[in-house]
């Protein structure tokens, strides 16, 4: 067992590294045993014994708080970091009190910056447009600021009564009194850094256009400062690289042109013309309407897969929520934790086994087996649970 290290923004990863992974809540301990048989069959497929994954587990969610009495324990927190490169399934966020979102804590504690969600059709998927094939997009969402950085007061707080009163006579501001304020905050370093990982993508990955989605047109100094600093970045550090789209012609040199689109807009753009849209980067909440908007064109949450990345750490997750009525019923679809794991080697360039697993999942897809979520839309297909899924996909990588 060694430890995956980064030194000077290069990834050093040994043959033998080892990957912490959370188990998850609900449907977690279906998936997660089921991502783990397929991607040891894939690397010991490639590399015989010259390559494998250490697998070392770390409590997060119920079953940590159940052993520990926290939902997000210091320890996992730390081995997160000490490990660089980890793996997670759904968690469960306490509904009363307690952290307010597992995952955007795990998010925030290790600056994990990107969210990084790519969305492409699986043929054999039931989907509700015509064309889900022309979907192929990969959605950089800032992870750490906006709405979702939680600074926010309840209704009729001490700390609301303040804040109203201050706005009210330093400002002329008008706030009613039974208001609840939360504040949202983007920042031009946030907003550039991830950009520039976006961009980075789309260069390293041969992408044709970079979308910066925004609502500038009203919110002019938060999400219009996104979109001013976004082609800063762009033109400053890219400028061989990229054209906007204003300055696009017939010939684009074979540079990746730059867009921006209103969100609202976006979200019909990508219904009416998805083809026209490659790599996006964009705020905290609007990545996460359009990260579940594309994922419902392709079949749901159920096939799409995610990760969180930052300049020290990386954690690959499912992007569904836990189901908790099918815990342990074996019937739970693996794929989102299973594309994530492919993610996850990509990043760490284990490049062929992460075609294997990507190319099997297709194929047992397209044979027809399909996990309750799918199976009930495809005529004649045949409902397999979790590990036989598992199995089978592990058959058509063997």
């Amino acid at each position: 067992m060694e430890k995956i290290t980064i030194k000077n923004g290069r990834l050093n990863v040994p043959d033998f590294p080892a990957i912490p992974f959370i188990t998850g809540d609900g449907i977690g301990s279906d998936i997660t045993p089921a991502m783990i048989r397929i991607v040891d069959a894939a690397v010991e497929k490639i590399y015989g014994s010259g390559k494998k994954i250490a697998w070392k587990e770390v409590p997060a969610g119920k079953k940590a708080f159940a052993e520990t009495g926290s939902y997000l324990p210091e320890q996992t927190l730390e081995d997160l970091r000490k490990y660089v490169i980890s793996i997670k399934g759904p968690l469960e966020t306490p509904v009363a009190g307690g952290i307010r979102s597992l995952n955007v804590a795990i998010r925030q504690a290790l600056d994990l910056y990107a969210c990084v969600r790519p969305v492409r059709y699986f043929r054999g998927v039931p989907a509700p447009v015509r064309e889900p094939e022309l979907l192929d997009v990969v959605i950089f969402r800032e992870n750490t600021e906006d709405v979702y950085s939680g600074i926010e007061w309840e209704a009729g707080s001490k700390q609301v009564a303040s804040i109203i009163e201050y706005l009210r006579q330093k400002h002329d501001i008008s706030i009613a009194d039974n208001s609840g304020i939360g504040i949202k905050n983007i920042s031009e370093a946030a907003s550039k850094r991830l950009v520039r990982k976006a961009i980075e993508y789309a260069i390293g990955n041969n992408r044709k256009s970079v979308t910066l989605v925004h609502k500038g047109n009203i919110m002019k100094y938060t999400e219009g400062a996104f979109l001013r600093w976004g082609y800063e970045i762009a033109k400053r550090e890219f400028a061989s690289d990229v054209i906007t789209e204003k300055e696009a012609s017939g010939n684009t040199e074979g540079r990746i042109i730059i867009k921006d689109r209103i969100a609202d807009n976006m979200l019909q753009q990508l219904l009416l013309n998805p083809s026209a849209y490659d790599v996006i980067a964009t705020p905290n909440l609007n990545g996460d309407y359009i990260s579940d908007l594309c994922a419902a064109q392709v079949g749901g949450l159920g096939i799409a897969p995610g990760a969180n990345m930052g300049s020290d750490a990386a954690v690959f997750e499912a992007t569904h929520g836990t189901a908790p009525e099918l815990e342990g019923k074996d019937k739970a679809n693996p794929c989102s934790l299973v594309l994530s794991a492919v993610l996850m080697l990509e990043y760490m360039s284990w490049i062929e086994p992460a075609k294997l697993i990507t190319a099997a999942v297709e194929n047992t897809i397209q044979g027809g087996n399909l996990t309750s979520d799918f199976a009930g839309e495809v005529k004649g297909a045949r409902i397999v649970g979790t590990a036989e899924f598992a199995d089978m996909v592990i058959k058509n990588i063997i």
